[in-house]
């Protein structure tokens, strides 16, 4: 089957599940379509799951995850690289690839080409723009259209940076013309849908569970490695609000409730996003989220193979 598939959804919806259980069904390999998994050692706050990637004692080839260092840099235009690489070779193997991940933005640039991840990294602006608020920020955004305005996604404070350096690159170099990007197979997109009342119950046990089993630990131990404080917050959730609890910034309680609210709001904001790429033309086939994993896994697989 010349095809990929994605799997996407909200944070604690069961993407990771759903992925692995097709790629045992359909003879797959699984692509991570996440932001923070790229990174070795940032594990239980990521939500690698990669003990999940066994099934009945068969192991489930993965990519994209754990490729750099915690600590160090890695951008949009770097995962539409590599994306575009691992998937002709699981093609090439007589395999699927299957895309699974809720970072809407690094779905969409691969499956629509965005062009505009190559534009350079501006250290003077974002230091600039490092010092506004989060709405002094969507402020500056909508004060600089451009046409990358209605592709952009302002989801969080260091997207919303990047959205202003590509906007501000455009504006000062009109005659911008971009490389090509190579062409994905007809792919078919999958989303798992939870109502509201659902994600917010399982975004809470899930983060509570982590927290009983090691994920304070885990950013200690980045601090430890000499990943910088600012680095952590900058990646986000997780490791911003507890690295400000290990630094004395925030108790324990005010840390657990600011995360827990932070993640609700991001799970709301991956929604929007998903709902964005609908309108902009990607078809996504909803399935509910309330259903056990092997009836999605029978599902998908007769739409597949119609």
């Amino acid at each position: 089957m010349k095809k990929l598939l994605v799997i996407l959804g909200p944070t604690a919806s069961g993407k990771t599940r759903l992925a692995v259980q097709l790629a045992h069904q359909l003879n797959g390999e699984i692509v991570s379509v996440d932001s923070r998994q790229v990174y070795r050692d940032m594990d239980i706050g990521t939500g690698k799951d990669l003990d999940e990637y066994q099934v009945d004692g068969q192991s489930i080839p993965y990519h994209l995850i754990n490729l750099v260092d915690a600590g160090r840099s890695y951008n949009l235009y770097e995962f539409q690289q590599d994306f575009y690489r691992v998937v002709p070779q699981i093609l090439a193997r007589g395999r699927v690839p299957i895309a699974c991940g809720g970072s809407g933005l690094y779905l969409e640039s691969v499956l629509k080409g965005h062009q505009f991840t190559a534009i350079p990294i501006d250290e003077s602006l974002r230091a600039r723009l490092e010092t506004q608020t989060d709405d002094g920020l969507l402020t500056v955004f909508h004060q600089t259209p451009s046409i990358y305005s209605e592709l952009a996604d302002t989801s969080t404070r260091k997207r919303t940076i990047r959205a202003i350096e590509i906007a501000t690159y455009l504006k000062q170099h009109p005659d911008t013309k971009l490389a090509g990007l190579p062409s994905l197979p007809d792919f078919q997109v999958f989303g798992i849908s939870l109502s509201a009342e659902m994600r917010r119950q399982r975004i809470t046990n899930r983060l509570h569970e982590r927290l009983n089993n090691g994920m304070i630990e885990e950013v200690k131990h980045l601090l430890e490695k000499g990943v910088s404080a600012d680095k952590l917050v900058f990646y986000g959730l997780e490791y911003k609000f507890i690295t400000q609890y290990l630094i004395g910034e925030l108790p324990y309680e005010i840390m657990v409730q600011r995360l827990e609210t932070a993640i609700h709001q991001f799970s709301k904001r991956q929604m929007t996003f998903f709902r964005k790429m609908e309108r902009d033309g990607i078809p996504i086939h909803w399935l509910d989220g309330r259903k056990v994993t092997e009836e999605l896994v029978g599902e998908v697989t007769e739409l597949v193979e119609r």
